[in-house]
């Protein structure tokens, strides 16, 4: 399926899902046909927002297989975030599996920025 097509696939049992579809209630900062943005709820820095597709895929990779243009949707709307309230100047992280901390299997973009970053990567 691809972010042109309707409805989105989701899965009922997915936080993530519920927060687009606004069944679970989350602080959105933005959206697009393509991408809901919220604030996380443990924010690492004064811009923590994550970015998800309405769409439901397991993770970035699973996505950019998919659909890249709704990859590139989601990278799109992380950008207009960071350029809104971080001067245009973001770290965009997508944890891919339980090992990367991925702890919500519909992949999401951190979107950090608003402080100097040092390099943490692990």
């Amino acid at each position: 399926m691809t972010s042109n097509d309707t409805p989105h696939p989701t899965d009922p049992d997915c936080l993530f899902c519920k927060i687009v579809a606004g069944d679970s209630p989350a602080t959105i900062v933005a959206s697009t046909d393509q991408a809901v943005a919220f604030k996380d709820i443990n924010p690492q820095a004064p811009l923590h927002v994550l970015v998800v597709p309405r769409a439901h895929h397991g993770d970035i990779a699973q996505l950019a297989a998919a659909d890249p243009d709704l990859l590139a949707g989601v990278v799109a709307l992380a950008d207009e975030i960071a350029s809104e309230q971080a001067d245009g100047q973001f770290r965009l992280i997508f944890n891919s599996g339980p090992r990367a901390g991925q702890s919500v299997f519909h992949v999401h973009g951190h979107v950090i920025g608003g402080k100097e970053l040092g390099w943490t990567p692990a």
